[in-house]
């Protein structure tokens, strides 16, 4: 049986006017509800959604993995664009000190349009921008592993470049995304691999895509773990479960067991879920009590 991990997305901002003590209550309890079904906490790394409160990624993950020692931490994903390469492996290998070997890169190649500009980042081609991706996840495991980096890419370079400490363990890799370009650099570069929000029959669509690309680096495609992330609504009965609307995992206990069931038969074995709204305790308390324990008990009896 398939060991099954869940880890817990925390909101990327109180509603608006909310005062902190209540959105730190609230976070605090969904981290309580979860604290025994979950490996680990997951933050979003975004700037900008219109005029929405939201908080810095790198900041929020720094504060809950000194907050709560027991977890491993991870962005879901990172924007590669915000942050030099070389910066990122030092950021990264001085978490992971600091953590003592509890962070998990997860990172992306940007997609928000609104927030680059807003924030005068260049937004390039998608093309250009898996272009830098790779590039920095060239670097960045050149900088943890190797006494000294120079490398002069299209688009980053580095020049006798220290990283010290080195990061020990190394850090898990994941990569966020679905087109078959960040497919070949899951591929290439990655230990695990994230798809954000898509249903069965998409995923099963990119599966195949993922197999040929590790077909095509000589990698065996089941070494690579697969994970989905998404935020789920989860309502009592039948009749509320009717009205909902959205996307994530929508329904009752039994009608989200049924939908995370269907991932885990495509191959996914790690789930990032959250709740949408950060008051949203019910849906917590239900995924807590009557959703994620059918899932760990199977991975604990095999």
């Amino acid at each position: 049986m398939t060991d099954i991990q869940f880890g817990w997305a925390l909101n990327v901002g109180p509603r608006e006017g909310m005062p902190f003590h209540q959105f730190n209550e609230n976070s605090r309890r969904q981290i309580e509800l979860m604290q025994e079904l979950i490996d680990s906490l997951w933050f979003v790394d975004h700037v900008q959604f219109s005029d929405s409160p939201v908080l810095e990624g790198w900041t929020a993950l720094t504060y809950l993995a000194a907050q709560y020692p027991q977890f491993q931490v991870g962005h879901m994903v990172l924007c590669q664009s915000f942050r030099n390469p070389a910066l990122l492996a030092k950021m990264t290998a001085t978490l992971q000190y600091l953590s003592q070997g509890r962070f998990i890169l997860g990172i992306g190649a940007g997609w928000h349009e609104e927030e680059y500009r807003a924030y005068n980042f260049d937004f390039p081609s998608a093309r250009a921008r898996v272009e830098q991706l790779e590039e920095t996840l060239h670097i960045v495991k050149a900088l943890w592993s190797e006494k000294q980096v120079t490398f002069q890419g299209k688009h980053y370079a580095v020049n006798a470049a220290y990283c010290e400490p080195k990061p020990d363990p190394l850090p898990q890799i994941i990569v966020g995304g679905q087109g078959a370009r960040m497919l070949q650099l899951v591929a290439r570069y990655a230990d695990g691999w994230n798809i954000a929000w898509a249903k069965p029959e998409e995923y099963r669509q990119k599966l195949a895509i993922f197999e040929q690309a590790c077909q095509q680096e000589g990698r065996d495609p089941k070494i690579v773990q697969r994970s989905w992330f998404g935020r789920c609504t989860c309502v009592s009965s039948k009749e509320e479960a009717a009205k909902l609307e959205g996307t994530g995992l929508l329904g009752t206990p039994e009608q989200i067991a049924e939908q995370l069931q269907a991932y885990i038969d495509l191959g996914i074995d790690y789930f990032m879920l959250g709740v949408r709204d950060v008051s949203d305790l019910t849906t917590v308390e239900l995924l807590a009590h009557e959703v994620l324990p059918r899932f760990k008990k199977r991975s604990q009896v095999s």
